[in-house]
């Protein structure tokens, strides 16, 4: 595949200006095609297609993606999505009254609310730490280790990269310090596979899990669960099938007649990104994503009075070379709330054609930007332009 022909990969419209991958993805087309494959020959023969071979298949498309993000295959699940995931982990887990998950304010909403959920049927207590937008790794890991509380905090929930803030987070280090202190961690990797190297079995994570429908070209919904082994037999699978004496892994991802072709599929997602070379993709998109975000930050700073996230967002010191998302903040009182950021994100979309995350977080109104392979600047000069017009009324 010509780089210079990288647009042609998808089936967008092109009308539009996606600037929000890490919402859906866009699923390449030869993963759709793919999958289509798949499902014409499900169609062809349902009978055939559920009961002569499709768990060893499962399996065997299993193995390929545990490779990529470093798991082992045999303690990897394949689940639909992230907030699946998170759900499995946290209904398998035995809390006792008084005790405690500890999340930080940067956790993924649903996450948050199936934590909730656990803690208050068992008595127990989710505590919020807070971690600035503008902290760094040192004060990331003192806030967070110093929130443990000796036999009461059971396990800490730690985002890689935080989905409304796009912050990364050290968090090989903070699970090496929370572990020694006795407490179980799950890492919310759901925007790393494909945009960062992931070595899941170094990272020393009880629980891990990430999409591969964002970053990493698979079709949705396609995810991966990974249990430590000492985690494995108390497991609960979310739907119990007849797989179920088999625990986990396979317990957990047979659910009768589901449609398991974009697990099938998921593979050819990996083989494109190869082919593009995984480090140009990831080199490209950063570099993208950070150009973007210093022109709309600076559009905005022109609107508007300086603070200090604004500032850090124009000179692009507001988040990670790494990552292909990076936030800008609003002006005071626009999409501070949840029903202002859905707003917002509604009239860009309506009258502007353009697909940008908008979120509240701590009473501030982000813009999320993402970058993908088929993104251009012009799409952010788009965006700088449309932000310009409705923010100067």
């Amino acid at each position: 595949m010509d780089w210079e022909q990288r647009r042609e990969l998808f089936s967008l419209d092109w009308g539009v200006g996606h600037l929000n991958h890490g919402s859906f993805g866009a699923v390449p087309l030869p993963a759709q095609r793919a999958q289509q494959r798949l499902r014409d020959e499900m169609e062809a023969n349902p009978i055939a297609f559920f009961t002569r071979g499709l768990i060893e298949r499962i399996e065997h498309s299993r193995t390929h993606l545990a490779r990529f993000v470093g798991a082992e295959p045999d303690g990897v699940a394949l689940v639909a999505n992230a907030t699946a995931a998170a759900s499995a982990v946290l209904r398998s887990l035995s809390l006792a009254e008084g005790q405690e998950i500890l999340v930080t304010d940067h956790a993924y909403g649903a996450v948050r609310l199936a934590a909730e959920d656990l803690a208050g049927r068992a008595g127990a207590i989710v505590r919020t730490v807070a971690v600035p937008l503008l902290a760094d790794d040192d004060e990331i890991v003192t806030r967070v280790v110093q929130a443990v509380r000796p036999g009461r905090t059971r396990l800490a929930v730690i985002d890689h990269v935080a989905s409304a803030t796009a912050k990364l987070f050290p968090v090989d280090r903070l699970t090496a310090q929370l572990k020694d202190r006795g407490v179980a961690v799950l890492v919310d990797a759901a925007h790393a596979p494909g945009m960062l190297a992931v070595d899941v079995a170094a990272s020393g994570a009880d629980f891990w899990f990430g999409n591969l429908h964002k970053w990493a070209f698979a079709p949705r919904a396609t995810a991966l669960l990974s249990v430590a082994l000492e985690h494995r037999q108390t497991m609960r699978p979310l739907v119990v099938s007849w797989e179920h004496l088999r625990g986990f892994p396979q317990a957990q991802e047979w659910a009768g007649t589901l449609d398991y072709t974009a697990w099938l599929a998921a593979p050819t997602g990996l083989h494109l990104l190869r082919t593009l070379g995984l480090d140009r993709v990831r080199t490209y998109n950063a570099a993208l994503v950070a150009q973007g975000q210093r022109l709309v930050a600076e559009t905005i700073r022109g609107l508007a009075p300086s603070t200090d996230v604004l500032d850090a967002a124009a000179t692009g010191e507001l988040g990670s070379g790494e990552v292909s998302m990076r936030v800008v903040a609003l002006p005071s009182g626009i999409a501070s709330d949840l029903a202002g950021a859905i707003e917002l994100r509604a009239r860009l979309a309506r009258e502007h054609q353009i697909e940008v995350g908008v979120s509240a977080w701590n009473g501030i109104g982000l813009l999320r930007l993402s970058a993908q392979v088929y993104n251009r600047v012009d799409d952010y000069e788009r965006l700088s332009r449309a932000l310009r017009r409705m923010l100067s009324r």
